[in-house]
């Protein structure tokens, strides 16, 4: 496969030609932020905290989704990045109820960690404190809507990984939130196999194990993308 050379920092970079600029940072060692992304599964481009600048080009461009060019230069630590990075993480937490305190994951959330990363210590924005519910009639999981970010991984991995379907995306705007089957309580959803994939892909506390308490959710997301690994190298048949 041919490759692309470009610059990222400053520094010389190859990437293969159909890599994504978010590939070509993490094989040169340059961590991007990113809430949506996960190991395995296909991007896109839904929390925006992946933005990078390139020269010539008047838009900041979702790293995750854009593929890299050759003779691309990508600035990924800029002022104006930080800036809009942080103001991202802020309208997160202002949009719905991320009380991190009394958060079942609280200390293993990715946005909490993003939010500390990037330097947030208060919200500029008034809180929108929406009533939204929580879903516990499945046995083994929930979904607190007041902490969903709508970054699609469950939702993903249920279709793609899984391939039961259940997940999806209904509304708009505010009003957008994650449903099961037809919009159903998830223990009535026929097609959920019960697999909590979708609980393994959540950055934040919004899935959850029944059960867990404040602080205790940790999740092994490296086993989704081990999934995806063996099925497209036929390892199974090892």
């Amino acid at each position: 496969m041919a490759v692309k050379t470009l610059t990222i920092d400053g520094r010389p970079v190859s990437a293969q030609e159909d890599a994504t600029i978010l590939q070509a940072c993490t094989e040169a060692g340059i961590k991007l932020p990113t809430l949506c992304h996960l190991d395995g599964v296909y991007d896109v481009g839904a929390c925006r905290l992946c933005l990078v600048e390139v020269t010539g080009n008047n838009k900041l461009l979702p790293a995750c989704t854009t593929k890299v060019r050759e003779g691309m230069d990508i600035h990924t630590d800029t002022p104006k990045l930080r800036h809009y990075r942080k103001l991202t993480l802020e309208l997160l937490f202002a949009e719905r109820n991320h009380t991190c305190a009394v958060c079942v994951s609280n200390g293993h959330c990715e946005l909490q960690s993003l939010a500390a990363d990037c330097g947030m210590d208060h919200v500029r924005y008034e809180y929108q404190s929406p009533r939204w519910p929580v879903d516990q009639s499945h046995a083994l999981y929930g979904m607190d809507h007041n902490r969903c970010i709508l970054c699609t991984r469950c939702v993903r991995v249920c279709w793609h990984i899984e391939g039961a379907g259940t997940k999806n995306v209904a509304g708009r705007g505010a009003k957008c939130e994650v449903i099961t089957d037809l919009k159903q309580p998830w223990a009535d959803a026929d097609t959920c196999t019960s697999c909590g994939k979708c609980v393994m892909s959540c950055p934040t506390g919004a899935l959850f194990y029944r059960g867990a308490s404040a602080g205790e959710m940790v999740r092994d997301r490296s086993r989704l993308e081990f999934i995806v690994n063996a099925r497209e190298k036929q390892q199974w048949n090892a």
